[in-house]
């Protein structure tokens, strides 16, 4: 006789789901806890007044062939709802607007003598698609995926020698061999792509991660029927369908750990008068980030787990808009996706980058007649909405205020007709996602990706507990997070059979 091992997911985001519809469909038993009524985390769509805003996440790509939707999407036997748009999105400078488009014309035209950057950017990033497809477990956690990071690399040899330089250098350093690093507005407009793509600028970022970042619009980005959370609706049923099961309100408040080992977690229901219920567990899969994992672990977390919390910067988080805009305000041919950078010198934080996604005319289930349904976001420091928030609410309330209004005004600089046509206003900060997705502090987006040497895997330092989620390589969107619970899910597998024998089975020590 033989038992079924129980997987359990904490979170119900596009990488905590995919891990789990690829594990129930092997046969294991999965359950996933998602404290919110829908799944998606910051990759979600919400419902206001009539509207179906996006959370956080707004586009998507991965779905050209080779790329990580279209490789899990194969896997478990889902047709995305998806549809591409061209541009991408249009980049707003003070001095000139380019679009992003897959042929990248306007961009060359608009950055003269860049056409050999680009032309090498996507021989490298095409490669690193390939490699990626064919399974590239980075960073290599034990023998099994250091082998097989070595026979991908013998498949595409000698090609991707070409990779070594890339790997062992910045984007500016790249793009200064070019002789490009002193084109003002050319750096500006590689910086303001980065920021969205890689959390950090062109003098941080690996310029091998930044040859695929930057791939982004050439590979096609796509629309999501209903918004963004359609992604992870789409696997919730899929999920369902394997026989797994998500238990919608219900929040995981600590792992249980025996004898160095997860042997199940304690979750509850409601915020008044919570009680701990216990489920069992051979496997614990947390998309969440180290701090919460560290949080949900308390004295069992590992040294290291611990070392790591205080050690790493946070990361960086959003202030957001959620904005009903009267679509007749609006120019008739006006693309649905804008960044606008509003000036060329300092940080591209606190609203002097922002990213404006309307929802599609085609779509009218995202707002009421007439109108769309808009998220706008730009990245912040979340500490200070912490700090501001506990010395002073009015304060808070103000800052709110006056991020809202400077961003309201740059917007409508450049898509005119915006602010006359706005009529609903839903401001939130960190402190409203770390309310809204539990995530620890609001952070969103994962780390910086500066140096292939400091990505982070899934391992936690407990043998049955996985990290997955933005907080691992290679972190950033909805495919980098695709990538990581591919990766996980096979991990599982190869530790966890999906059958073991009754006479070895156990949970360890019972918890009360």
């Amino acid at each position: 006789m033989s038992k079924t091992p129980h997987i359990i997911v904490i979170g119900a985001g596009v990488g905590g789901l995919t891990t789990a519809g690829l594990l129930a469909k092997e046969g294991y038993q999965v359950t996933v806890i998602e404290a919110n009524t829908y799944p998606g985390g910051s990759a979600g769509t919400f419902f206001h007044k009539g509207y179906q805003f996006d959370a956080g996440a707004t586009v998507a790509g991965g779905f050209q062939p080779n790329g990580p939707h279209a490789l899990s999407g194969e896997l478990l036997g889902i047709d995305w709802k998806v549809h591409q748009h061209d541009p991408a999105w249009v980049v707003h400078l003070p001095d000139r607007t380019i679009k992003l488009c897959m042929d990248n014309q306007d961009v060359e035209k608009n950055f003269p003598g860049t056409s050999e950057f680009w032309k090498e950017q996507h021989n490298i990033a095409e490669l690193a698609w390939k490699m990626s497809a064919q399974g590239l477990p980075f960073p290599p956690t034990d023998i099994r995926e250091l082998l097989q990071l070595a026979k991908v690399g013998l498949m595409n040899f000698p090609r991707d020698l070409q990779m070594i330089p890339f790997a062992l250098s910045s984007v500016y350093q790249w793009i200064s061999r070019k002789g490009l690093g002193d084109n003002k507005a050319f750096v500006r407009f590689l910086d303001g792509q980065l920021l969205i793509s890689a959390q950090t600028t062109t003098p941080h970022v690996n310029a091998l991660y930044g040859a695929t970042a930057l791939d982004l619009s050439r590979q096609g980005v796509f629309h999501v029927e209903g918004g963004i959370g359609g992604l992870s609706e789409q696997l919730a049923d899929k999920l369902k369908e394997f026989g797994g099961e998500i238990l919608y309100r219900h929040s995981v408040s600590r792992i249980a750990i025996d004898n160095g080992r997860a042997t199940g977690v304690y979750i509850t229901r409601g915020k008044r008068n919570p009680q701990e219920r216990f489920i069992e567990a051979d496997f614990v899969i947390a998309n969440t980030t180290p701090w919460s994992l560290d949080d949900l672990l308390g004295d069992d977390s590992p040294q290291n787990l611990k070392r790591e919390t205080k050690r790493r910067d946070l990361t960086q988080g959003a202030f957001v808009l959620h904005v009903g805009v009267k679509n007749d305000a609006l120019a008739k041919d006006v693309d649905d996706h804008h960044q606008v950078i509003v000036d060329m010198d300092g940080s591209l934080g606190e609203g002097r980058s922002i990213f404006v996604s309307m929802s599609p005319e085609w779509d009218s289930s995202r707002a009421p007649e007439g109108y769309r349904a808009v998220t706008v976001s730009t990245h912040t420091q979340v500490q200070q909405w912490w700090d501001l928030l506990q010395s002073d609410t009015n304060a808070y309330a103000e800052r709110k205020q006056a991020y809202a209004e400077r961003m309201i005004d740059a917007i409508d600089t450049a898509v005119p007709g915006f602010k006359v046509g706005a009529e609903v206003i839903l401001p939130g900060t960190p402190v409203t996602y770390q309310f809204y997705t539990q995530r620890h502090m609001g952070m969103v987006g994962g780390f910086p990706q500066t140096s292939l040497f400091k990505a982070r895997g899934p391992k936690t330092g407990i043998p049955n507990v996985r990290l997955v989620g933005d907080s691992i390589f290679p972190g950033q969107s909805t495919a980098g997070v695709t990538l990581g619970a591919i990766r996980v899910a096979n991990q599982v597998k190869r530790t966890l059979p999906a059958s073991i024998p009754l006479q070895t089975y156990s949970y360890g020590k019972s918890h009360s």
